[in-house]
């Protein structure tokens, strides 16, 4: 089942919560960071460690508070661990405060402890096992049937305490009763609703946060309510099983001599690192608290811990608990109750490459030598080999591979850069240099070394390019004349926000104005030539004009004379008589 879920969006290839999963039960597929639940031990570790918070918790308390809506009798399972979390000045007034929310019984976990811790101490008298690893801790029990399966028949077979309380709560008010625990812990989750060997017990699970959410949104103020009292019977030393040596110090008390050696081992690679050394046949006859969270419960994944002192909380716990067994008369001798629980193998049957698999997928990152392989860990692997054997896994991509992606995102880079034929160059916020390309050595005749010394003003006028970076502007298509290098280029100049830097990319354009200029001289040339034909035109048609006046006029006396002639011809001979 899903505890935790992936906001998609927000996962940004970080592989943070990689690189933090001690077990790798985090794959990437599409660029994607996905959680394989067969080999998830629900430590919580990745919800801490991702710095988009694209990992949340699937909650239970909506099904809680419809529970209470709807009248069905509902018990709430505290675990001990609220000693060291919750802020009260009394005790009795977190019960108050549950039974306001509506719960019909407030128990504590630790009623259920007392019985497991009587089962831990049959085991130690029976003698009968190598070693007694204790099962309280759902994490670790998955830790070691999935990761360490020829341990699990150290496991001790108890249930935890939320199960054997879950169990017992419905033995003594009946199977409708609901029950509901209230923990640090985000296994406890997929033990009491996703385990088949312990479905039933418990019916929904929340944690700390949750009702204190719960509390602000009732406007319930837990340090102003008055005192009530638990619905159990106290179970004494039992109250101690959130904290380190706790379930030791609770077996200690009820137990008589045996012979195991006792210790405890908290923090999920210690715990590995113990369960190595048990595989190793190094560790006989022991019985082992085995606790993933360092510190114990009260340093659950689903505590807000930046203002808890695991110390202080040990310290004070261990000074106000008495390290006493629960009393005789504290069991239930009427309870039926089965605390057995049956732990297995299993490991993943995920499938292993060849050596020869193995080096195909490391030549694809550039890995063809050993000394190639950095085995730095960024990707989250803690060798380039185990990463190659994740690749093939599906559980990792090849892209993961941070090195080799700086390479070839760098390697193509330049390769753009150094045979673009536009000018590149790059400065920053005092207009210093920072980028500076093949084209831009050869237009401006600096070499790329001497220019990332220099400012830009020292070599072309920068004006346009300040002007960039005091309004965010970008400037583009703009025609520039560097009349000392014998150039002229088109300009696109822009911003860049997340480096405060200008970028600027010249187009050299000097053919183009050359051949614009030629063909400028040329249209010239021809409208002065065009203007002398007309000017010449204009004067041979002055000059027709002026000869066709001339005879014109001539030829006008002429005709008026012959005109005369014929029209008075008679008239004219007796006027001259």
């Amino acid at each position: 089942m899903n505890v935790i879920g992936f906001r998609e969006a927000r996962c940004k290839n970080c592989y943070k919560c990689v690189r933090i999963c001690d077990v790798k039960a985090i794959v990437v597929k599409d660029q994607q960071a996905q959680i394989r639940d067969d080999l998830c031990i629900l430590c919580g570790h990745c919800l801490d460690a991702c710095p988009q918070n694209a990992k949340t918790l699937i909650s239970d308390l909506d099904r809680v508070k419809e529970f209470i809506r709807t009248k069905k009798r509902t018990v709430i399972s505290l675990a001990p661990s609220y000693l060291g979390i919750m802020k009260f000045e009394k005790i009795g007034q977190v019960v108050t405060a549950l039974k306001q929310l509506g719960f019909s019984e407030v128990r504590e976990t630790s009623e259920g402890a007392a019985y497991v811790t009587r089962e831990y101490v049959k085991l130690l008298n029976e003698g009968k096992m190598r070693n007694i690893i204790t099962t309280c801790c759902p994490s670790a029990n998955d830790l070691i049937e999935i990761y360490y399966p020829s341990l699990t028949k150290d496991m001790a077979p108890v249930v935890s305490p939320m199960v054997a309380h879950g169990r017992l709560i419905k033995e003594q008010l009946g199977g409708d009763v609901k029950v509901v625990f209230l923990g640090p812990c985000i296994a406890k989750k997929r033990e009491a609703l996703g385990d088949e060997r312990t479905v039933g017990a418990v019916d929904a699970v929340i944690n700390f946060t949750e009702v204190e959410e719960w509390l602000k949104e009732e406007g319930i103020e837990i340090p102003s309510l008055g005192e009530t009292e638990f619905d159990n019977k106290n179970p004494e030393v039992n109250r101690l099983y959130p904290i380190t040596s706790g379930v030791l110090s609770s077996v200690v008390a009820s137990s008589s001599k045996d012979h195991y050696r006792k210790f405890y081992v908290h923090g999920l690679r210690n715990c590995i690192e113990l369960l190595k050394s048990m595989e190793k046949g190094e560790v006989e006859d022991c019985f082992i608290e085995l606790n993933v969270c360092n510190g114990g419960c009260i340093k659950g994944p689903a505590v807000d811990t930046s203002y808890i002192s695991r110390f202080k909380v040990k310290l004070d716990m261990e000074e106000t608990i008495p390290k006493i067994p629960a009393k005789e008369t504290f069991f239930d001798p009427d309870t039926g109750i089965s605390l057995k629980k049956t732990f297995l193998p299993r490991k993943s049957k995920d499938p292993m490459p060849t050596d020869e698999q193995i080096r195909a997928i490391l030549k694809k990152i550039g890995k063809s030598d050993p000394s190639h392989e950095l085995n730095c860990g960024a990707c989250g692997y803690s060798s380039c080999r185990e990463k190659a054997i994740a690749v093939f896994q599906g559980k990792a991509e090849l892209s993961m591979c941070i090195p080799y992606m700086h390479d070839k995102a760098s390697s193509m880079a330049n390769v753009v850069m150094d045979t673009t034929p536009n000018v590149i160059i790059m400065v920053d916020s005092d207009m210093k240099i920072v980028e500076y390309n093949a084209a831009a050595e050869r237009y401006f005749h600096y070499s790329k070394e001497q220019a990332l010394s220099m400012y830009l003003y020292e070599i072309v006028d920068h004006s346009d390019f300040q002007y960039v970076l005091d309004t965010k502007s970008s400037i583009l298509g703009k025609k520039v004349t560097y009349k000392e290098f014998g150039v002229t280029t088109l300009q696109n100049i822009v911003y860049v926000p997340d480096q405060n830097n200008v970028l600027g990319i010249m187009v050299d354009i000097t053919a183009e104005e050359e051949k614009e200029l030629k063909a400028y001289e040329v249209k010239m040339d021809t409208i002065e030539m065009a203007q002398k034909v007309i000017d010449k035109q204009m004067m041979v048609a002055q000059e027709i004009a002026g000869l066709l006046g001339e005879t014109t006029a001539e030829t006008k006396v002429t005709l008026t004379k012959l005109r005369d002639t014929i029209l008075y011809d008679g008239e004219e001979q007796h006027v001259d008589k």
